[in-house]
């Protein structure tokens, strides 16, 4: 462990900003956590279904604002995105080649992903298994999916949406929720908030890499209005508090995405632009750093994979005959939360059992052009070599 550690901080150069690594990771972790903290699979009446704790345990509400973090994943996305498509024009490549190398590693796992549960919802149904379990099972593993075919939409549109000012989506957002909810207007309108909505933080993201967003005072409004008026949306609007979808709920805040949800997103782009510098600091560590640069080189298979590693540990206990405290049962109070909390190393552990069978499918073979994560070509390619 030591000895890789070492390599990692060896091949890493100086000119990297090994904070902005640090924040997609911290993105990918909170989604994570996040679902499996609040996505419940209860085992009743012959079939499975998806539970919310939030909506048994509205004190919960608040992990869906710390969770809840695709805001600061688009915004680094737009950063990167932004950066990268500036040093290929300046070196003379092409918008095809650009595009190819960007969306090749986000789509290669997901064949994996879709050729295993056909296979799993195969086996499911010629063992007699409810349609509507295996309905209910699929989707929520193929749920990640949207994400990334947004992030695609959004990486492939950078040379258009560049320089394009983050308060045009918002504003798109805005009317879209005044004719929603205020005048009465169809609910399908909303979806347009999906491109429109993560736009938002895409577009801070590309303003980021030419230069803006720099002072601690740009951080400091993000947050601080962004707060402000998320907090004025709940309170007197009639926005639902939590920034995830809620099953039963009249409004969802993140399907599609609502101005409430584009605002919080705000606050935490904010809050990670402030907490750049710490990080930053911190990751001087090279154990810290090690730990950054192994999971942004798998970012993709963890993402894809880790509500399948919740939904194999929660068929395995099954099998001991009973419901399991917080894994099978309703979320009910206190003692489920617990209960939850103690299995997440064990999700932990079966997602790193995914991590290994299907890591190859993202990282490609020994010799390919994959990097660990992105950034200053210099750099990435030096860590790719770990």
């Amino acid at each position: 462990m030591r000895e890789l550690i070492r390599r990692i901080a060896a091949a890493t150069t100086g000119d990297r900003d090994r904070g902005v690594d640090a924040l997609r990771a911290l993105a990918i972790l909170g989604v994570m956590l996040g679902h499996w903290l609040v996505t419940a699979l209860v085992a009743d009446s012959g079939t499975v279904r998806v539970v919310s704790p939030l909506h048994q345990l509205p004190q919960l509400t608040p992990a869906s604002w710390l969770f809840q973090t695709l805001a600061v994943f688009f915004l680094v996305g737009g950063q990167m995105a932004a950066k990268s498509w500036a040093d290929t024009q300046a070196r003379g490549g092409t918008y095809r080649r650009w595009l190819g190398a960007r969306t090749a590693r986000l789509f290669r796992p997901v064949v994996a992903v879709l050729v295993v549960w056909s296979v799993v919802a195969g086996a499911l149904l010629v063992a007699e298994a409810g349609l509507q379990t295996v309905r209910t099972l699929g989707r929520l593993a193929l749920s990640p999916l949207w994400f990334l075919l947004v992030f695609a939409v959004l990486t492939a549109a950078t040379p258009l949406v560049a320089r394009l000012h983050p308060l045009w989506p918002l504003a798109v957002v805005l009317h879209i929720d005044l004719i929603r909810f205020g005048l009465g207007g169809p609910a399908w309108l909303g979806w347009t908030n999906v491109a429109a909505g993560w736009l938002v933080p895409y577009c801070l993201g590309t303003a980021w890499a030419r230069g803006g967003l720099r002072s601690r005072a740009t951080g400091r409004v993000l947050l601080l209005g962004g707060a402000a008026t998320t907090a004025g949306l709940v309170l007197w609007a009639g926005y639902p508090a939590a920034m995830v979808g809620v099953p039963g709920a009249g409004i969802s805040n993140l399907n599609p995405p609502t101005l409430a949800a584009v605002t919080f997103g705000l606050a935490q782009c904010g809050a990670a632009l402030l907490f750049l510098g710490p990080l930053r600091r911190l990751l001087q560590r090279p154990a810290f750093w090690a730990v950054v640069a192994l999971m942004n080189r798998s970012a993709m298979t963890l993402f894809l994979w880790h509500q399948t590693a919740m939904m194999a540990v929660t068929a395995v206990g099954l099998l001991t005959g009973g419901f399991l405290p917080g894994l099978h049962t309703l979320p009910d109070g206190a003692g489920w939360i617990l209960a939850r909390l103690a299995w997440l190393p064990v999700f932990a552990l079966a997602l790193l059992v995914c991590w290994a069978a299907f890591r190859t499918y993202e990282q490609g073979r020994r010799g390919g052009t994959k990097v660990v994560c992105e950034g200053r070509p210099a750099g990435a390619r030096a860590v790719r070599r770990v």
